[in-house]
């Protein structure tokens, strides 16, 4: 089992930036990779970005360029740091991990809300 705990999020205005941390702790020597997903009001869940274990890193198109994933795999954290903020970013932000063989593991979310 995998606990998944985030931390950070909170309201910022348009064009600030925020990070956001998630600690992965228990059965962690099995996680093949750690990310972040996100999910607006009335949208679907969406994957914001995504870094394994050996390094390769996958953001969404709409997060390219301003948003970077950053992972300690020996401390298990992984971190969102977002820049250049708008307001569509607006959302809850879901911290996962996943094992190698394929289960995730979810943390509880945490809101963020970019002002205009």
């Amino acid at each position: 089992q995998v606990h998944v705990v985030e931390s950070g999020g909170g309201l910022v205005q348009a064009g600030g930036s925020l990070r956001l941390s998630c600690a992965a702790s228990g059965r962690t020597f099995g996680i093949s990779a750690m990310g972040w997903y996100r999910q607006a009001p009335g949208k679907q869940r969406e994957l914001v970005g995504t870094k394994s274990t050996g390094g390769v890193t996958d953001y969404a198109d709409s997060v390219k360029g301003r948003f970077t994933i950053s992972r300690d795999n020996v401390k298990n954290i992984v971190y969102l740091e977002m820049n250049s903020l708008k307001p569509e970013d607006t959302a809850v932000y879901y911290c996962y991990a996943r094992e190698y063989g394929g289960v995730a593991y979810w943390g509880q979310g945490t809101q963020v809300t970019v002002s205009s």
